[in-house]
Parts: C-alpha cells; sequence; structure tokens
C-alpha cells in the first residue's frame, strides 16, 4: 500500500460547486515547520524538503489542498510555499483556505475575526498565494453563537468574485443550516476519524443527504492533533492494517473515505514517503465486516 505509483485518482472525485477534485488531497499545516503545528516556537522545515513535498503530491494526482494564513513558522509560510512550488497553478487545482482566527507574527492566537476583519483576511490569502480569487473559502468557527454576521460578508466577497465557493470549519449542524439560508455551502471541515468524535457520525451523514462536502480533520492524528499521531495505535487497527498490508494511518483514512463518497480527506505531512503512502491509501478498500467491527472496537468507545 505504499507504492509510489498510486495517485489520488485511485480515491475517486466529488464535485465542490463546480470545481471536480479527487477525494485525497493534501493539508499543508505541517508543512511550515517539523513537530507539533500552530505554536510560537514552532522549528521550521527545510524549505526544499516542503517545495518537493508539494511538487510531488501534485505528481500523484493531488487536486485538492487544504491551507490558511495562519499555517507559519518563524520562517515558512504554507501558503508562500504552495505558491513558490506550484505557481503557475494547473487548471485543475483546488486550493482551499480558511478565515476566523488569526495570529501575529511572534506566532500568538489574535481574537477570533470580525466582520469588519475578514475582507482583510480573504486579501492576505489572495496575496500570500498570488490569486485573483480564492477557490474556496471557509469560515472557521468556534462556540455555538451566530455565524450570519460574517459569513454574509464572505458571501458578499463571494459575491464580488474574490471567492469562488465557501464552506465553514468546527461548526455545529445549526451553522450550516445559518449559513445555507445565506449562500451555497460546498464543505464542512471539522475535527473527525476513526474513535475521534462519533458524535459527529449524524451530522456526516446529512452533509451527505444535503450534497455538502464533509472534510475531516485530524483523521490521523486523531487526540494529538497538531502535535501528530502518538506513534501507536489500537489493536483492531494494527490487525486490518496487516491484513491489507497497509499502515495504520492508510487504514484510518480509509475508513474516513468509507463513510460516504461525499468525505474528502486532507492528510499533512512533510515527508514524502508519508505523502505516498498517504495518497496510496485512497485505493484501500476495508470489507463491510472490517469497517463494523473498527465501528464496534474502536470508533463508538470514548478516544
Amino acid at each position: 500500500m505504499t507504492s509510489q505509483t498510486i495517485t489520488a485518482a485511485a480515491s475517486g472525485t466529488w464535485t465542490l460547486g463546480d470545481l471536480t477534485v479527487n477525494r485525497i488531497g493534501f493539508g499543508a499545516m505541517r508543512l511550515p515547520q517539523t513537530g507539533t503545528a500552530l505554536v510560537t516556537d514552532a522549528v521550521p522545515r527545510d524549505r526544499d524538503q516542503a517545495l518537493a513535498v508539494l511538487r510531488r503530491a501534485v505528481e500523484l494526482g493531488v487536486n485538492h489542498i487544504d491551507t490558511a494564513a495562519f499555517y507559519f513558522s518563524a520562517l515558512r509560510s504554507a501558503n508562500e510555499l504552495i505558491n513558490r512550488a506550484l505557481s503557475p497553478y494547473p487548471d485543475d487545482l483546488v486550493i482551499a483556505t480558511k478565515v476566523g482566527q488569526p495570529r501575529d507574527p511572534s506566532g500568538a492566537w489574535l481574537p477570533h475575526a470580525g466582520p469588519e476583519q475578514l475582507r482583510g483576511l480573504v486579501e492576505e490569502n489572495l496575496r500570500q498565494l498570488g490569486r485573483d480569487h480564492l477557490d474556496v473559502v471557509n469560515l472557521r468557527v468556534v462556540g455555538t453563537g451566530s455565524i450570519a454576521e460574517r459569513f454574509g460578508v464572505l458571501a458578499g466577497l463571494r459575491e464580488a468574485g474574490l471567492i469562488r465557493h465557501l464552506g465553514l470549519s468546527n461548526v455545529h449542524p445549526h451553522h450550516l443550516a445559518e449559513a445555507r439560508a445565506i449562500a451555497p455551502v460546498v464543505c464542512v471541515q471539522n475535527m473527525y476519524g476513526l474513535g475521534v468524535r462519533p458524535d459527529q457520525d449524524a451530522f456526516v451523514r446529512a452533509c451527505g443527504e444535503q450534497g455538502v462536502a464533509f472534510v475531516p480533520f485530524y483523521a490521523i492524528a486523531a487526540t494529538g492533533r497538531q502535535a501528530g499521531a502518538s506513534g501507536s495505535d489500537h489493536p483492531e487497527v494494527l490487525a486490518v492494517a496487516r491484513a491489507h498490508g497497509a499502515s495504520p494511518a492508510q487504514v484510518r483514512i480509509a475508513w474516513t473515505l468509507h463513510r460516504g463518497p461525499h468525505v474528502l480527506s486532507i492528510p499533512g505531512t512533510g515527508d514524502l514517503d508519508h505523502l505516498a503512502s498517504n495518497v496510496a491509501a485512497g485505493a484501500l478498500r476495508l470489507s463491510g465486516d472490517e469497517v463494523a467491527h473498527l465501528d464496534d472496537s474502536v470508533h463508538r468507545q470514548d478516544p
């Protein structure tokens, strides 16, 4: 399952609005640094290594990259790495970014952006990526309060041509309903994975019923979050991995893809071998019995 010849096309496709993407994509959070992401003392990754990973991802058929202006270390910015590695961009490449809570130059988190700040955050992404419009912009949300005013700002920028499609990140079902009353929503990004956030199962299904892509984050890292996977795994995950000659990470990716044709995977890495392995997971087909056993043994237990 680590073949260098398996491409993202093996995962199948989904359409984000009018943009068709392979269901295996790439998350850029880990590119700017090694070790834990989104911290003030992050260790910058070797620039050439990061650029090589991005270029190889596209060679392997990845045409959906998830990023954000707040993905950076002291010397590296995910958006600028993407711009440097891939511009001029392939015609079929879809770059999704997110806005909602910026970080200051030291890497410390700032308060969540109000409506008056969102245009500036969108323009920051445009500038860093070297684009005249953004393919997908997700509003990142914290809490349960109304998002109508903030989402309305992004809807206005969509009407102005700065954004092609809109999505949501870290939201509850009522947020999706609120947003869809304002403008079309093509995707929802939430923390989800095998044994992580099983309370999201109904929301995943509901997104599919509404034709909205569900894009899990931390599907491999699980509760390790931005620190990454722990290096150990559940015995049932290991057993399925052995049966397929696969890695536990590949099983976790494949499991998410089995949740429905609308589920898109965006595993991130700064390592070329891990990249090839993650992409190859799109070809891993789990049996119905294996999925059910993983659900019963791992997913429905508290992580």
